[in-house]
């Protein structure tokens, strides 16, 4: 597993694609938040139901939403996820899942602060 940067997103990659826009920037980390939110809860039901497909789709989705708005740490775990199998390799399924879990959790505290601000 990758190790995290200090930062959990970077600012100046998302800031890249929102002018620099604070506004904009809350409005797309809000987004994540909630779309990160969802995907996780999903996920714990998705290895309990050893559904593959659906664990592919949406380990796909979280990693292509991670490293748009510059969460590099959680993307590249996502992506280390992606091609498992939680049917045949149940357990590096919940290891992982746990991995993920509290890398979501380090980038939606990063978030609510920054939109705190």
């Amino acid at each position: 597993m990758s190790v995290p940067s200090a930062s959990p997103v970077d600012l100046a990659h998302l800031s890249r694609y929102t002018g620099g826009s604070r506004e904009l920037n809350s409005d797309v980390l809000q987004l994540f938040l909630n779309q990160s939110t969802e995907l996780m809860l999903q996920l714990q039901a998705v290895v309990e139901a050893a559904d593959t497909r659906t664990w592919r789709h949406i380990t796909h989705s979280l990693k292509g939403a991670a490293r748009g708005i510059g969460a590099f740490g959680l993307a590249d775990v996502a992506a280390e996820a992606e091609p498992l199998d939680p049917a045949a390799q149940h357990g590096q399924a919940l290891k992982v899942l746990l991995t993920l879990r509290n890398r979501a959790e380090t980038v939606q505290d990063f978030i609510r602060a920054y939109l705190d601000e």
